[in-house]
């Protein structure tokens, strides 16, 4: 196995379970035995997912992307064991591309995405990600530029954040709180999160909320993404991961949520696709599949990891390998 990662570098409060660590481990692998392999962790975090593949495989080196600066450094710190074999870069995971041009790398073995909000975050009260404490609605996975959460609250039409929560954090009652929060801003604008809360308690139905969990879920998930641009950053993250695997790579996607999923599924399901036109007899040179899909559907978490790790609970998990040259 080879070094252990430092999990002391992890604050306390940060300490978490990487999802799904074991089957992404077998599942990447394959594709990392082979001497000087590189992998592209897309969505860093802390680093759990990647200090076990480099301990794993001694060949390996690590390009990891986080847009978030604590989480780099942090992973930094979990990483140095095997710091001659990581390059850390502060992008989003859409800047894949531009990453790898940077590091002259034309192609990869393997990708990760591990999409969502990250155990830092979350557990990070200041950063105003959970419902479940008080704290200034900002929401933003790099705390250094873009809108905030408020902002978002405090400027967006009604329209604009109908659609928003409507598409994002697909809520039924989207127009209902979109109206009631343009009442409640003209008398003073939403600053924390437990305003918010306050006014989603008193929009959402009771009998809605026993059937449908917690009633700031899904505005939560919806500003989160729209701050951060998640499923925009995703569209043109995915292809380009997928363009840079060589031939025999393999692609690992962590889905949490219908949104995000819906675009891997869509992307692998075209990339696993003939494009021969129907009905010929043979398979025309360069329109075969370029992927070979390693899962069946979308892999959920078992139960057992459900009771260690209850943020597993609504993993969905995709994988495929490239089998074919890119189509000219």
């Amino acid at each position: 196995m080879g070094q252990h990662p430092d999990d002391g570098a992890v604050p306390a409060g940060a300490r978490h379970v990487p999802v799904a660590l074991p089957r992404v481990v077998e599942l990447l692998g394959p594709a990392l035995e082979p001497e000087g392999a590189v992998l592209v962790d897309a969505t860093l975090g802390l680093g759990g997912h990647s200090a076990a593949l480099l301990a794993r495989h001694p060949g390996l080196r690590l390009v990891g992307l986080d847009r978030d600066p604590e989480a780099l450094e942090i992973a930094r710190r979990r990483l140095a064991a095997f710091a001659d074999r990581i390059h850390l870069v502060h992008t989003v995971y859409d800047g894949i591309a531009s990453a790898l041009a940077q590091l002259g790398l034309a192609q990869v073995q393997g990708v990760l995405f591990d999409l969502g909000v990250s155990s830092l975050q979350l557990d990070a009260p200041a950063r105003g990600f959970s419902y479940a404490r008080d704290a200034d609605l900002d929401m933003r996975m790099d705390p250094s530029s873009g809108m905030t959460a408020a902002d978002v609250l405090n400027t967006y039409s009604v329209p604009q954040l109908t659609r928003v929560l409507r598409d994002y954090g697909e809520e039924r009652f989207a127009a209902k709180i979109a109206a009631a929060v343009a009442r409640r801003r003209e008398k003073q604008p939403f600053r924390r999160s437990a305003e918010l809360v306050e006014l989603l308690y008193e929009v959402v139905p009771a009998a809605s909320r026993r059937t449908g969990g917690h009633p700031a879920k899904r505005t939560f998930q919806a500003l989160r993404i729209e701050v951060n641009g998640e499923l925009d950053a995703l569209r043109t993250a995915l292809p380009a991961a997928l363009d840079a695997l060589a031939v025999g790579g393999r692609i690992v996607v962590l889905a949490y949520q219908s949104l995000e999923d819906r675009i891997v599924k869509r992307e692998l399901a075209a990339r696993t696709t003939s494009t021969t036109p129907p009905g010929l007899p043979v398979e025309l040179p360069g329109h075969g599949p370029e992927f070979g899909l390693l899962v069946r559907g979308a892999e959920q978490a078992s139960e057992e990891e459900i009771a260690e790790n209850p943020r597993a609970a609504p993993l969905r998990l995709r994988a495929a390998e490239r089998i074919a040259a890119r189509r000219a």
